[in-house]
């Protein structure tokens, strides 16, 4: 029998968002990035935790559930026959044609143990990632100009140059295309913990509407960012897209 996403997260299928991103965290806590399992929790995750994609899910399963069949006489005792379940094929979107980011280095796992002021400031890290990734991958072709300044009060002075590039390419595409990209982070875990340097593995939906397609296109990104301490601030010091595993 081919195991569901639930059985991959070990979670009932009436399990809380809040329940699969627990087991997810805990999950892929001792994983490296590159490994078959961890890219698997990651597909696992994906499906459950976006509303939608769940409710899709589970319609398939519970389509693929064979009906009932009822026999005379009593059921063997103690036989309990459990319908089968299969994991279809999720064909999840890039990033598309006016992406600022592209894919790069590998990222690596580290834990940090007991150390409370690690955790605190791991903690502190991941908000600020979460907080921060939404304005920076939106952008409105008729805003271009205040989407940037809101992007770079994440960035560190650094990553900013880089981004500056790279938000060249959609200012001098996105008009013509009237291009609207619209970020909804909805889950975060660590990938590497620290007190000055943190790196934090986020799952974003992408609602992208142009002249061509005015009704919304989610893409389904997985986005690596590197979050580094300057003063009393958590910045976006790197980042790094990958396209979900198939």
């Amino acid at each position: 029998m081919t195991p569901s996403w639930y059985d991959v997260l070990d979670v009932e299928s009436t399990a809380s968002a809040d329940e699969i991103r627990a087991a997810w965290r805990s999950g892929i806590a001792d994983l490296e990035p590159g490994s078959r399992r961890f890219q698997t929790l990651n597909q696992a995750a994906e499906v459950l935790l976006d509303d939608r994609s769940r409710a899709a899910y589970d319609a398939e399963l519970a389509a693929q559930a064979p009906e009932p069949v009822i026999a005379e006489g009593p059921a063997p005792a103690g036989l309990i026959e459990t319908p089968p379940r299969s994991i279809p094929t999720w064909l999840l979107g890039l990033l598309g044609a006016l992406t600022i980011v592209s894919v790069a280095a590998a990222i690596w796992a580290w834990q940090a143990g007991d150390d409370t002021a690690v955790e605190d400031a791991t903690s502190s890290a991941q908000a600020a990632a979460e907080q921060a990734i939404e304005p920076l991958l939106s952008y409105d072709y008729q805003a271009l100009e205040a989407d940037q300044k809101r992007a770079q009060s994440y960035l560190t002075a650094d990553y900013r140059k880089d981004y500056d590039k790279l938000f060249g390419v959609i200012a001098d595409n996105a008009p013509s295309t009237q291009t609207k990209v619209v970020a909804d982070a909805f889950a975060s875990a660590i990938v590497r913990s620290g007190e000055d340097r943190v790196d934090v593995l986020i799952f974003v939906d992408q609602l992208t509407t142009n002249k061509l397609t005015p009704r919304p296109v989610t893409y389904k990104n997985q986005v690596t960012v590197t979050m580094q301490k300057v003063g009393e601030d958590w910045l976006i010091d790197n980042l790094v897209t990958s396209p979900p595993a198939q």
